[in-house]
């Protein structure tokens, strides 16, 4: 997102979002979250955006728990791109780090990322989530499938070789 398309207030605080991510020490976990308490109180409560960020800051800490109603509030109350991408894959991988694996594999096959914003990242997490439930071919099939979109040679040999799995 361009800055120069941004209202001030939100120039303003997407820029400081940027810092704190830039310092931010997940070895400083309630001072972390201290400080986007604060940037916090800068938006409006019901803003996806603050909601999005501070599920970030708890998934970033270890604190998945606490994360997953935040991306899940984030979500359901109009998260836009480029967050909306990432709190999708973020909810799924800390669905899958609290051992919800099915709720992780649904989050993963019925919510579409903009991969211009996370490239393969939901098929990574898919394979992991895959592969943690026991699915391990499923895991190399969606591995492989992702990964032979970016091969310049021999795309559709992995393609079909993927499909054969």
């Amino acid at each position: 997102m361009a800055e120069h398309n941004l209202p001030a207030a939100l120039s303003v605080w997407e820029t400081r979002i940027a810092q704190f991510w830039k310092t931010a020490d997940a070895a400083e976990g309630d001072a972390l979250l201290t400080k986007m308490g604060s940037l916090r109180a800068q938006q409006p409560s019901h803003s996806p955006n603050v909601t999005y960020e501070m599920a970030s800051v708890h998934d970033f800490i270890g604190s998945e728990t606490a994360a997953i109603p935040l991306y899940r509030e984030a979500l359901a109350n109009g998260l836009t791109e480029p967050r909306r991408s990432q709190a999708i894959i973020q909810l799924a991988s800390s669905l899958r780090l609290c051992g919800h694996l099915n709720e992780a594999i649904d989050v993963l096959h019925t919510q579409n990322v903009d991969k211009d914003v996370v490239g393969e990242a939901a098929a990574a997490f898919l394979a992991l989530t895959l592969w943690e439930s026991g699915n391990q071919e499923e895991a190399l099939r969606v591995s492989l499938a992702a990964l032979a979109q970016g091969l310049p040679l021999y795309r559709n040999a992995v393609t079909r070789y993927a499909r054969e799995l």
